[in-house]
């Protein structure tokens, strides 16, 4: 059991959770497209609107959001990827990666960070203290590039639905 630190606890648990319930609903694509008889690659260049990303940005999406969450939050420095996936197996390697990236962390990495001031980069001169990044930038970010990504799955006939998105609960008895 590691001591709270909020900052980890709302950060690299969740983000890492949702990481991998994103995985699960790939997996659930894969046996969609098997079961209807097309390439799951396809689902890649889907989109809910014409002026919305396809499920391949999504994906990058929601990968930067949570390692720049992390990453900017502790003080670190995000590892890079360049957006170069075109297949299914890329992109899942890429949200493996971030996984993994992120399981690196600890919670002491989040020490003292309440104070650090986040760098804005498309506000020149301009930061926000961690936890703010995190719940007003940083969080709503991660979880639009998720929600979407599931949506168009979901909109795309993949058998995925609520449980599937929550995932795991950890219980305990009372």
């Amino acid at each position: 059991m590691h001591r709270a630190m909020p900052l980890y606890d709302a950060t690299v648990p969740q983000t890492t959770k949702m990481l991998k319930n994103l995985s699960q609903w790939l997996d659930k694509a894969a046996v969609h497209a098997k079961a209807k008889g097309f390439d799951v690659a396809v689902l890649l260049s889907a989109r809910l609107a014409p002026d919305q990303y396809p499920l391949l940005k999504q994906i990058q999406g929601a990968c930067d959001a949570a390692k720049f969450a992390a990453a900017r939050v502790a003080g670190k420095e995000p590892p890079k990827h360049p957006d170069t996936e075109q297949t299914w197996e890329e992109i899942r390697a890429r949200i493996n990666a971030v996984v993994s990236y992120l399981e690196g962390f600890k919670p002491e990495d989040f020490k003292d960070c309440d104070d650090r001031i986040v760098p804005l980069s498309f506000l020149p001169g301009k930061g926000a203290k961690a936890g703010n990044y995190l719940n007003e930038m940083a969080l709503p970010n991660f979880y639009f590039h998720v929600v979407t990504a599931y949506a168009i799955l979901r909109h795309n006939g993949v058998d995925v639905g609520k449980q599937d998105f929550i995932g795991s609960i950890e219980l305990v008895d009372l």
